[in-house]
């Protein structure tokens, strides 16, 4: 994990650990700075040192996720089998790793505080523009890659908000239909 030296973690990471479980158990809109020190176990002026305000928690807290995919992006790259449309592959991967653990609840209590703020989903909408620039430079099948893209954004959008109708089965149904056609293309 970014940040670590030797096991511990740094001030900066527990707090955003701490600020990512209230948001979780509270959401974004009940979330205080205080709060946040009490759960780490840390100082409200040392929070302040490293966070002025809510919002650049908050922010912190997106750009943390942003990083995360993109890891998780590089850790999939080591393991991936090379071929066809491979970085539209890795991305779709990594979109799918969002559904595990607390990440749904964090995502959706950051996303009720960009209703605020949308100013908050800045890095979000720069890391969708890149993705798509570089899935229309390296992808052999370039419709195949954003139609795969698509279909898990859609997926995990459903499923972040509570509204997918999918069953586990049929997540994974359209989990494998979404890898073959990365592999295998769109048929003309």
């Amino acid at each position: 994990m970014l940040g670590r030296e030797r096991g511990r973690k740094s001030s900066r990471e527990k707090l955003l650990d701490a600020a990512a479980e209230l948001v979780s158990e509270i959401g974004s809109g009940r979330l205080t700075l205080e709060g946040v020190a009490e759960r780490a176990g840390l100082s409200k002026g040392g929070l302040l040192y490293s966070f002025p305000t809510k919002d650049a928690l908050l922010q912190a807290m997106v750009q943390r996720l942003v990083d995360e995919v993109s890891a998780e992006r590089e850790t999939l790259r080591a393991q991936a089998e090379p071929g066809h449309n491979l970085e539209a592959r890795l991305c779709t991967l990594a979109l799918l790793k969002l559904r595990q653990g607390r990440t749904k609840e964090v995502i959706n209590g950051l996303l009720a505080a960009s209703a605020e703020n949308p100013r908050l989903l800045k890095p979000v909408r720069e890391v969708i523009k890149a993705t798509l620039e570089n899935l229309k430079a390296t992808s052999d099948d370039l419709d195949a890659a954003l139609v795969g893209w698509l279909a898990v954004e859609g997926l995990n959008s459903l499923e972040m908000h509570d509204l997918s109708p999918f069953s586990e089965e049929e997540h994974e149904r359209v989990v494998q239909a979404v890898s073959r056609l990365l592999r295998k293309g769109i048929a003309e």
